[in-house]
């Protein structure tokens, strides 16, 4: 473990600054991609024929290569954390809007025609009725762009030490030292999965309703006949 957490000097950051700046630069674009979701998956549901155009362009967007974004950012926004920044919050929309468009339709037409009925308006059914309703779906969804845009971050070290973790694999390549790549992406893993732990945790927190595997096995295990009563049958 000797030097596994000496950070060099060229970066200017601690080993904890450095968790830091990674989760900033990979959170917040998640955040801005799920405010922009949100309003565009809502047209999406309200007119279902622009879904699949809507798509299609996000399928594109996503099968760039982010170093081509950055490269056409770079002219703009210099070697910043926002030349990072913006390449993910599009990808996290690409993830997030079809995921938020198919748990708001799984939303029975009958819950959508009482909430009508008790004089929800459009923006307050989708609110207060669709949203919640479709948290699984959404959830699953944050669930790929965290982990994505996480790991994504990195890239962040080939436009000027703008990767913050991902700033120890060119250190660890330039100094001679692998640990410092082993640190890289130790770290970024456990990042990520921590980060997961946290919206399964959070999804159970906002679906009490939902049924959890473990409860439901036991159950499930009883009323599956044994196969010896299966062959009496």
């Amino acid at each position: 473990m000797n030097g596994f957490f000496d950070i060099p000097s060229d970066l200017d950051n601690t080993y904890f600054g450095l968790i830091g700046l990674h989760l900033r630069e990979a959170l917040l674009p998640v955040l801005a991609g799920l405010l922009a979701a949100l309003p565009v998956a809502q047209l999406c549901v309200r007119f279902r024929w622009l879904y699949p155009p809507v798509l299609g362009v996000t399928t594109v967007f996503y099968a760039i290569p982010s170093l081509a974004v950055f490269v056409v950012l770079i002219d703009y926004t210099g070697q910043t954390e926002l030349t990072v920044m913006i390449p993910l919050a599009v990808y996290s929309l690409v993830v997030l809007v079809p995921a938020i468009v198919d748990g708001v339709r799984s939303v029975p037409e009958e819950t959508l025609a009482a909430s009508t009925a008790m004089g929800f308006g459009p923006v307050r059914r989708y609110l207060q009725v669709q949203l919640p309703i479709a948290v699984p779906a959404i959830l699953a969804g944050l669930r790929v762009a965290v982990s994505a845009s996480i790991s994504l971050v990195s890239v962040g070290a080939l436009i000027g030490n703008q990767g913050a973790l991902g700033n120890l694999l060119a250190d660890a390549q330039k100094y001679g030292r692998p640990e410092l790549a082993v640190n890289s992406v130790l770290t970024t893993a456990v990042l990520a999965i921590l980060c997961d732990a946290a919206l399964v945790l959070v999804r159970n927190l906002l679906t009490p309703w939902m049924p959890r595997g473990r409860r439901q096995r036991p159950k499930a295990a009883a009323a599956r006949p044994e196969p010896q009563e299966a062959a009496a049958r």
